[in-house]
C-alpha cells in the first residue's frame, strides 16, 4: 500500500530543497497531487503478474499469435523519470492461449513499477513461457527514456529496443523474423 503521506512530506521537502515555498499557490496541493500520481504510477507493485495469467483456454491453433504496439509507460528505477512506448508480443500456442486483454493487463503491471527496460523485456518473457508452455514466445519493447531526453546526455526521440526471445522464436530464425514482420509492418 502506497504511503501518501510519506510521499507528500517527501515532496514537499524536495520543493524546499530546490529553493522553492511549498506554501506558495500554485505549489500548496502539489505533494497530495504527486502523492496520487505515485500512487496510481506504481500501482503495478501490489499486482500478482502471473494471477493475470491464471486463466487460460485449452486450443490447438498451431499459428503465431502477435499483439503490438501496446501502449506503455515505467519509471526508471535509476532516476525516478518516465520511460514510455509500445510493447509486441508473439507467441507460438501449445494447446493453451490466454485472453487476448490479459497481455495488455501483464504489460501494465510490470511497468507500473520501478523499472528498467531489460527486466521488463525479460519478466514477459519469462511469465508467458511460464504460464502458457508455448512452444515459442517473443517480445520486443521499444520506448524513449526520460533520464536520456531530460538530462544528461539530452537526446530527446532516442528510442531504446530491447528483444528476448524463447523456443521456436529464438531457435528458428525465421520464425522469429515472421514475428518481426508482423509487428514492424503494423507501425
Amino acid at each position: 500500500m502506497v504511503d501518501k503521506g510519506k510521499i507528500e512530506n517527501a515532496i514537499e521537502s524536495i520543493l524546499e530543497a530546490i529553493g522553492e515555498d511549498p506554501s506558495r499557490e500554485g505549489l500548496v496541493a502539489t505533494p497530495a497531487r504527486v502523492a496520487r500520481a505515485y500512487a496510481e504510477i506504481f500501482a503495478g507493485i501490489e499486482v500478482d503478474p502471473q494471477s493475470i495469467l491464471e486463466t487460460t483456454f485449452n486450443e490447438r491453433y498451431t499459428g503465431l499469435v502477435t499483439l503490438s504496439e501496446i501502449s506503455f509507460f515505467s519509471m526508471c528505477e535509476h532516476h525516478l523519470l518516465p520511460f514510455y512506448g509500445f510493447v509486441s508480443i508473439g507467441y507460438i500456442p501449445n494447446g493453451k492461449i490466454a485472453g487476448l486483454s490479459k497481455f495488455a493487463r501483464l504489460v501494465d503491471a510490470l511497468s507500473k513499477r520501478p523499472q528498467v527496460q531489460e527486466r521488463l523485456t525479460e519478466q514477459l518473457v519469462n511469465l508467458i513461457d511460464s504460464v502458457l508452455s508455448p512452444k515459442g514466445v517473443a517480445v520486443i519493447i521499444s520506448a524513449e527514456h526520460m533520464c536520456m531526453s531530460i538530462r544528461g546526455v539530452r537526446k530527446a526521440g532516442s528510442i531504446v529496443k530491447t528483444v528476448v526471445s524463447r523456443g521456436l522464436l529464438s531457435t528458428q530464425v525465421d520464425r522469429f523474423r515472421e514475428f518481426e514482420s508482423i509487428v514492424s509492418k503494423e507501425k
